[in-house]
């Protein structure tokens, strides 16, 4: 049983979104402001996160930032319909995806098991796979340069995953989202574009400013062997 901890100052929503999930099959535990969240998750009790972004106090982006110091624990963000700079701002930050509020609780079950099924999936291919000097490893989900390990998030890892398995190859942004993110691709979804933006930079921080992810304009993203 995957457990989760929601994080949200809306105390009946947040109810209400428990009840949900421990129907579905999770184990949940509430926290109803950020500073509260974060220590609980420092401690390393759950699986996954599930992050408000409009709090009072310490902010959902502050709390994720915070987080990110110290754990790449899974976590989804909510935000507000109309809040296109907090969802980049959030992906940026270390999100792993997110999901508008209000939000019909089935589909926030969707994305949160199509996050677990990323984060702990099972492997059929232990072999790692070597792109010139990057080395990506299936079997563990990390990513090396030469002997040097590039920390990505969950969903991070897996882009780098379909891109490297099909290194030299254009993918296209809807294989991407099927294959990384588990889901269609939706229009105006900019979620792979600041994901890859903050791979690229790892990247090049790694092997001193190669840009290894080529944008291929209307078609996709190639991964390019150094």
């Amino acid at each position: 049983m995957s457990k989760l901890l929601l994080i949200d100052d809306d105390v009946e929503l947040a109810n209400m979104l428990k009840e949900f999930l421990v129907q579905e099959g999770f184990s949940v535990s509430l926290a109803h402001d950020g500073i509260t969240g974060e220590q609980y998750v420092l401690a390393g009790k759950f699986d996954m996160v599930v992050l408000d972004v409009m709090m009072p106090g310490q902010d959902g982006m502050q709390t994720l930032k915070n987080i990110r110091l110290h754990s790449d624990i899974p976590i989804l963000i909510l935000t507000a319909k109309d809040d296109d700079e907090g969802r980049i701002t959030g992906l940026e930050s270390g999100a792993d995806d997110f999901v508008q509020k209000p939000c019909l609780p089935r589909e926030l079950v969707a994305r949160i098991r199509a996050i677990l099924r990323r984060h702990t999936s099972d492997v059929t291919n232990s072999n790692d796979i070597v792109v010139g000097k990057l080395i990506v490893s299936s079997e563990r989900r990390k990513v090396f340069w030469i002997d040097q390990p590039i920390v990505f998030t969950s969903t991070e890892f897996s882009l780098v995953e379909v891109l490297a398995k099909q290194a030299g190859a254009i993918v296209s942004k809807e294989d991407l989202s099927m294959k990384a993110l588990g889901r269609p691709l939706v229009k105006y979804d900019r979620s792979i574009d600041v994901h890859l933006s903050s791979i690229r930079q790892k990247i090049a921080d790694a092997s001193g400013g190669l840009n290894l992810i080529q944008t291929i304009y209307r078609v996709g993203y190639q991964l390019i062997r150094e």
